[in-house]
């Protein structure tokens, strides 16, 4: 075989191997992990909402946990405020960071949202293959005790933070939820993939806010890798700071506050006592 015929060969091979990876469908019908296993939606009735398939499970460990799920009735005009939380994998892995928001309510209530991969049974993440459409996204609803407390609590490496945001403009708390309802109902009709660079828990919380105060967040790489955050999140009033960051990093940890949790007291008040 001549030169030329091998370079159609190899050519003709990726061809084929692009047309079959951009052919793959994105699909909520799949055998899910059990903590990935129902989608959150939600139905809006007048100024109030009704959030299906909140998570709520109890969590001993990563692998021990009791199942539970909920639905949450509430109006997205009494949001109070919004926290961010920052959990680093491994403190020896700086910029590898997972970013989550939960929203309090006037009544004290508060409700998280974890933008995530959505693992089949037997899967496991890997960021290369988050590149090539292996993962479908999801929004995960949850209590706080739920999803914090499972990376807070039984996770031994990772560092979690927890930071009180910075929503600036009259009527944003509110906007800003809705605009995470919508796109949970957006993923409950019409998957799509996870892309480790462009469709993640970062980038997604990201065009939330500037969805409703365009320019808040500025591109920069600590969106790609939001374990380099927090410089950001100071230098644009997006976070309260204590101080000045570096006490602001240390007084925002909650992994000792999370150990010590006696399981009767409200997790959300816990963590955030003292």
């Amino acid at each position: 075989m001549d030169w030329g015929s091998v370079q159609i060969a190899v050519g003709l091979i990726i061809s084929a191997v692009l047309i079959w990876h951009f052919s793959k469908k994105p699909s909520n019908e799949r055998d899910w992990v059990t903590e990935n296993g129902r989608m959150a939606y939600a139905e809006f009735e007048g100024d109030e909402v009704i959030l299906r398939n909140v998570r709520d499970f109890n969590w001993r460990t990563t692998r021990d946990y009791d199942e539970r799920w909920t639905e949450w009735r509430f109006k997205p005009s009494e949001v109070s405020k919004i926290w961010l939380i920052l959990e680093y994998f491994d403190p020896k892995r700086k910029p590898i960071a997972h970013t989550l928001v939960s929203f309090e309510f006037e009544d004290g209530r508060r409700l998280a949202c974890s933008i995530e991969v959505r693992r089949e049974k037997g899967e496991s993440y890997h960021p290369i293959r988050g590149m090539l459409r292996q993962y479908e996204l999801l929004y995960v609803w949850s209590s706080e005790r739920d999803s914090i407390g499972v990376r807070a609590r039984c996770r031994r490496k990772s560092k979690t933070h927890l930071f009180e945001g910075v929503v600036l403009g009259e009527g944003n708390h509110k906007r800003l939820l809705e605009s995470f309802l919508r796109r949970t109902n957006r993923l409950h009709n019409r998957p799509e993939w996870y892309n480790s660079i462009t469709n993640t828990c970062t980038t997604n919380i990201v065009g939330h806010v500037n969805e409703i105060y365009p320019g808040r967040v500025p591109r920069a790489v600590s969106i790609l890798l939001p374990g380099l955050s927090p410089k950001l999140l100071e230098r644009n009033n997006l976070i309260r700071i204590d101080v000045d960051l570096e006490q602001t990093l240390e007084s925002s940890l909650i992994d000792q506050k999370s150990a010590e949790w006696d399981g009767e007291v409200d997790y959300g008040d816990w963590i955030r006592s003292g």
